[in-house]
């Protein structure tokens, strides 16, 4: 194929800003799809996605185009906007030689917009600015133009107007993009190579790679190795996206499609491989990285007879993402169970999501914990560099939330009516309200972006709930030396709100080791065991109710302490505000 033909590009933008509606009107100005078979978000073919209106999961699709009676091939990739899915947003950019910046007219630059800029950028791609939504009474135009000349550097005659819903000028970006971006840069008499920039399990055929070619040219049937993993197998298929898979015989240099592999495990064919051939000598593509899980629940069935379809549940999601952590844990209280671990906090309620609605499962998800880890007999924990996009009004607020989250200032940067601040902050701190904190504080304006800056010391202590001298296992959490007092009296006031009384005290204790940091009590259920006695002297009733009292004591020491599973997720939901 003509490699001057082919544009590769990406659509970036922050959350909610119009990247899969942009989309859906290029598929139709190229009757990719026709506009009766269309929906809204046509690229976002997971439910969940589509239900939240985000999307979660990278789309291709491959496009013709006529310009001036030249037929272009367009190979546009819809990218995830969310910071948990950063890694993919980074090699979908590597697939690509250009990237349209939308940005939201009513909402304006925002956190994701400069770090979706900046990674492309460093990718080295051509990027058109465009504004999207200005068709709507709210939309800021003239500010919008401001902050991409302020931030970018962009001038307004380089910055397209469009309205993705209506269609408004979506047809001169389009042309833009065979005009303004680069065609594909690459060798086809060069050795093999691919970037895998995404990767599916399909039952029957096993994982399915969607690649790049960088150099040279694959065919059906030819043997390929993924350098990562040294496997090699056979491309039983390959093809382009329509933006379903249709199948070819050859794939060449320049040209974004898929290889059907046939292995049975997605994590030998992970996103940012090398796909080459294993008679030919090549090196791996830069920037390949194995995705680390940095937070950790504990998932569990609500009822423990539910624990294969869980297995099993987890087991299926697994196929299809690489990047979760899956192993056996178990609890006294809620019994045997997993430790996941996640991307983030999206990536985890997202699972929890698809558990729920694909696998018909009710998982509890215990207190989240961030990946630490030990060096020369010390704790270390992650920090990230914090960037937070803020109206300046609210500036002070925003300060105080980041002060108390223990945020080292590093930068402030003030554009217009906005404000960027940069800070070192523990990558716990998501775990700890974080986000909503800064949106409350902010009424919902500011957005946040971040990356994992290093591993440094903590202050870590391990902080127990007893109830009744029984340890809780699934309450058991490791706090800041400094905030342990606070988060011992917190949640042993939160459980006293929250457990059932019984027919004993319930004695509740914070323990960091044997001290003892907070404590609270639940009372008895009391019973009137006088009721039935009509007369008698003071001695009969003493008798009575030291019987009582000697009962209650039994209970105490030999009563089952019970933690109903809706108490633990009550809790947990009104301690890290899930």
């Amino acid at each position: 194929m003509d490699q001057s033909k082919i544009r590769n590009f990406a659509i970036i933008a922050h959350i909610d800003h119009g990247k899969s509606t942009l989309a859906d009107r290029f598929l139709e100005i190229t009757n990719t799809v026709s506009k009766d078979k269309i929906r809204e978000q046509f690229l976002d073919q997971n439910p969940i996605s589509r239900e939240r209106g985000i999307t979660i999961k990278l789309a291709p699709v491959r496009m013709k185009y006529k310009v001036d009676s030249q037929e272009y091939i367009l190979n546009l990739i819809d990218t995830p906007g969310h910071m948990d899915f950063s890694y993919e947003v980074s090699r979908t950019l590597a697939a690509c030689e250009g990237a349209i910046l939308l940005v939201d007219a009513t909402k304006g630059v925002q956190a994701q917009t400069v770090a979706h800029y900046n990674a492309a950028k460093k990718e080295n791609l051509k990027i058109i600015p465009a504004i999207n939504k200005i068709d709507l009474d709210s939309a800021d135009v003239k500010k919008t133009e401001n902050e991409l000349s302020d931030f970018f550097g962009f001038s307004k005659d380089e910055i397209y107007y469009v309205s993705a819903k209506t269609g408004k000028n979506a047809e001169d970006l389009l042309k833009a993009v065979v005009k303004k971006l680069p065609s594909p840069r690459g060798d086809e008499k060069k050795p093999f190579r691919a970037l895998v920039f995404d990767a599916v399990f399909d039952e029957h055929r096993g994982v399915i790679a969607f690649i790049r070619v960088v150099d040279g040219k694959i065919a059906k049937r030819e043997v390929i190795k993924i350098l990562g993993s040294s496997l090699k197998t056979d491309a039983s298929e390959i093809g382009t996206f329509s933006p379903f898979l249709v199948p070819k015989q050859e794939l060449t240099s320049g040209e974004i499609g898929y290889i059907v592999t046939g292995i049975k495990d997605i994590r030998l064919c992970r996103v940012g491989d090398t796909i080459a051939k294993p008679d030919q000598i090549t090196e791996q593509l830069p920037g390949y990285l194995t995705p680390k899980p940095m937070v950790f629940f504990g998932v569990y069935p609500k009822d423990q007879n539910d624990f294969i379809h869980l297995r099993e549940g987890l087991s299926k999601l697994s196929l299809n993402d690489a990047s979760l952590s899956i192993s056996s844990e178990y609890s006294a209280f809620l019994g045997t169970g997993f430790k996941v671990g996640f991307l983030g906090l999206l990536h985890a309620d997202i699972v929890r999501e698809r558990l729920e609605q694909e696998q018909k499962i009710e998982p509890i998800l215990t207190m989240p914990r961030v990946l630490d880890k030990e060096e020369n007999g010390e704790l270390l924990e992650p920090y990230m560099n914090l960037i937070v996009y803020v109206p300046t009004q609210y500036l002070g607020a925003v300060m105080t939330v980041c002060q108390q989250k223990k945020g080292i200032l590093k930068n402030i940067e003030y554009h217009d009516k906005n404000s960027v601040l940069n800070y070192e902050m523990p990558y716990s701190m998501f775990i700890r309200g974080l986000a909503s904190e800064l949106k409350t504080v902010s009424s919902g304006f500011s957005s946040i972006d971040y990356e994992i800056s290093d591993y440094r010391k903590a202050d870590l202590v391990s902080l127990e709930i007893v109830i009744n001298d029984t340890p809780i296992d699934v309450l058991t959490e490791s706090v800041y030396e400094n905030e342990a007092y606070y988060e011992a009296k917190e949640k042993t006031e939160k459980l006293k709100e929250i457990l059932p009384r019984k027919q004993f005290r319930q004695i509740i204790q914070a323990k960091i080791g044997s001290k003892i940091l907070a404590r609270s009590e639940i009372p008895p259920f009391r019973k009137d065991v006088l009721a039935k006695m009509s007369g008698g002297d003071r001695t009969r009733k003493d008798k009575l109710l030291k019987k009582q009292k000697k009962g209650k004591s039994r209970l105490e020491n030999f009563g089952r302490v019970d933690l109903p599973p809706q108490a633990l997720f009550s809790l947990i939901s009104s301690l890290k505000g899930q």
